[in-house]
């Protein structure tokens, strides 16, 4: 069993061997919290345009998934075997309960939206509402053949190799080029046993992502999509359409990364949208 000694502690950053690395940020009078989750290969650093703006209303906790960032701890092989989307988001449930956070609303980008999905099924008691940035909710015959080439290509190929590849497709203009090149450095700190773990998890998606456009959860859902974002953008027009629950706003001249490419825009509707009566705030 894995042990809870404190490694680093200051006022409001903590280490523990059983949790994922997490920062918090206080806010001196708010009681509501805002939960960041990153994408595959990237870290919480992706969140830095947003740090300034929500931590003036809200309490803001950033955490860095399992093997990424300093999320980095060793574990035996029958835990990477049972790596699912429910074990990646318990590791975030475990987070928040460790804080005694008894709710909060998550934002999530790309991959990181389906995990924070997944926190909703697990836990809806503690999740307020759910921002999509980049929302994956389907893969399209592009996305499906580019895992079906991962898949082949894995063990041939460097996996940098691939992960670039990957972010040329997804991100291929010239407005997109800082959020590729981003990710692409977050990318270059995992170890390469890491990516093949999570690009496994992702080449098995499709179900997940089925029962995710067909069941409404009730709990208020907004989708902030870029113009751009030809692989992910229609599938998540149809979703918006048909759950009472859910609100899509599109940004123009953005690609996928909504929140590194537009963060101005981002940051405002996202907090306009939380601070909305209807949320109760």
């Amino acid at each position: 069993m894995l042990s809870l000694i404190v490694s680093i502690h200051t006022t409001n950053y903590y280490r523990y061997e059983a949790l994922l690395h997490y920062k918090t940020y206080k806010h001196e009078s708010s009681d509501k919290w805002v939960t960041f989750i990153h994408g595959a290969g990237g870290s919480s650093a992706i969140w830095f345009r947003q740090l300034r703006e929500f931590k003036k209303d809200f309490n803001v906790l950033m955490i860095d998934l399992r093997g990424h960032g300093l999320s980095k701890f060793k574990l035996d092989q029958n835990t990477y075997r049972r790596y699912t989307f429910e074990f990646l988001s318990n590791d975030i449930i475990e987070v928040l309960d460790h804080l005694s956070v008894r709710s909060s609303h998550f934002v999530g980008i790309s991959l990181g939206t389906i995990i924070i999905r997944k926190v909703a099924e697990l836990r809806p008691d503690l999740v307020d509402s759910l921002i999509m940035g980049g929302a994956i909710v389907k893969l399209n015959l592009r996305g499906q053949f580019l895992m079906r080439l991962g898949v082949v290509l894995k063990s041939v190929i460097p996996y940098m190799l691939l992960y670039k590849l990957f972010a040329f497709i997804i991100l291929p203009r010239n407005n997109h080029r800082e959020s590729r090149l981003l990710f692409i450095e977050e990318a270059k700190k995992l170890y390469q046993k890491e990516f093949i773990r999570w690009f496994r998890l992702t080449s098995r998606i499709n179900p997940l992502l089925k029962l995710y456009r067909t069941v409404d959860i009730g709990i208020p859902t907004l989708y902030v999509m870029g113009e751009q974002d030809h692989m992910f953008l229609p599938s998540v027009e149809y979703v918006a359409a048909r759950h009472d629950s859910a609100e899509l706003i599109v940004v123009p001249d953005c690609g996928h990364v909504v929140n590194v490419e537009q963060p101005a825009v981002f940051n405002k509707k996202v907090i306009d949208w939380l601070t909305n009566s209807r949320l109760g705030l």
